[in-house]
């Protein structure tokens, strides 16, 4: 029997966290859904300037309302435990956070760098959870020195992602594929650091990358995992916020599909390779300029294309001008679902597994 998952005094029935996936993949709506499973839903704040442009634009100021309006639509929708994916990148990672905190989010989920500094944005009474993530267990113990010495504070849980991830990842390209960096390598030294303050406070950790069946994650759960963070097998759910056509590229790749690129912003990612992605290694998707800096390592002089707004052309279904960020699992993909039908498969798939462990213990 799956167990609920306890961060910051906040009991998740179910615990799965849905991943944060920008350019506008998950906002209100799939956050909103899977949080009225019981799960964490959560909403990517990237790029929502694009989404939320207003006349005269000026996308700082819309990206501030975009959240605003992201939230509000998910509290209308469900009572379940809403959070905020704020890559530390961003060049308005501050804004985002305070927005977030005063919007009453339940959590925030920091990674794209160290949030070194996350804690001191908390206000009198805040009720936000503050979650980073991390790729290894050297990241882990300096955020929890950093923040435990600078705010007397430690994160009310930890997200290990490993290099299975769809997105940006937090590792060297050599280091992708070789099994000393994979998951199940960094948890049970992640594990190490968060027990190493259990006499202050209780720390999950939570599993992310490439997990995609319920086998999968009762595999980290029984490593000590608190629970798990999943993305790529919610694109393919009607509640998920993306087009049609971004959905569609899920379900039509291969394993073969899924490869590593190098991103504009300076990091590896992981993506289905399409036509974009091909001009792109073919030197034809040069910016003519850059429209909002929305990356601080970002600079378009020397970056073939603008990966936000690329990411933007994606989630609006030009699959010709941009290209989707997925997980190693993600040609796992078969068809549209719910995201109940999706959460129910898991949980299935969790207890058959664990009965059949059991039995043959």
């Amino acid at each position: 029997m799956i167990k609920p998952l306890f961060i910051g005094g906040k009991q998740i029935e179910l615990p799965i966290i849905q991943g944060g996936m920008g350019v506008g993949i998950s906002l209100s709506g799939l956050a909103a859904a899977v949080a009225n499973e019981g799960g964490i839903g959560v909403i990517s704040c990237a790029g929502l300037g694009f989404l939320y442009k207003q006349n005269p634009a000026n996308y700082l100021k819309d990206c501030i309302w975009g959240l605003k309006e992201e939230l509000r639509k998910a509290h209308e929708k469900t009572k379940g435990a809403i959070g905020v994916n704020i890559m530390v990148a961003l060049s308005n990672f501050a804004d985002m956070v305070r927005t977030t905190i005063a919007e009453k989010a339940d959590f925030i989920f920091a990674g794209a760098g160290l949030p070194l500094d996350l804690p001191s944005y908390l206000t009198s009474g805040s009720k936000t959870s503050l979650v980073p993530i991390v790729s290894s267990a050297r990241a882990a113990k300096i955020i929890c020195e950093k923040w435990y010495s600078n705010y007397n504070y430690l994160p009310d849980a930890i997200v290990v992602e490993g290099p299975k991830a769809g997105g940006h990842l937090g590792f060297k390209n050599e280091e992708i594929f070789d099994e000393s960096y994979s998951l199940e390598h960094i948890i049970p030294d992640v594990l190490k650091i968060a027990k190493s303050y259990s006499g202050i406070k209780d720390i999950p950790v939570i599993a992310a990358g490439g997990i995609y069946t319920g086998e999968d994650i009762y595999r980290f759960i029984a490593m000590g995992a608190s629970g798990v963070q999943m993305g790529s097998i919610f694109v393919t759910t009607y509640e998920c916020d993306a087009s049609n056509m971004f959905k569609q590229t899920y379900i039509n790749a291969e394993r073969d599909d899924l490869v590593i690129i190098n991103s504009p912003v300076g990091m590896p990612g992981r993506a289905i390779k399409n036509d974009f992605l091909n001009k792109v290694l073919k030197g034809e998707t040069k910016p003519k300029g850059c429209p909002v800096h929305c990356i601080k390592t970002c600079d378009y002089t020397h970056s073939p294309y603008c990966i936000m707004k690329a990411l933007y052309n994606a989630y609006k279904g030009d699959m010709e001008d941009g290209y989707a960020f997925a997980g190693a699992n993600a040609y796992l993909s078969d068809k549209i679902r719910s995201v109940k039908e999706a959460l129910s498969t898991l949980v299935l798939e969790y207890n058959s597994f664990e009965n059949r462990t059991i039995k043959n213990a």
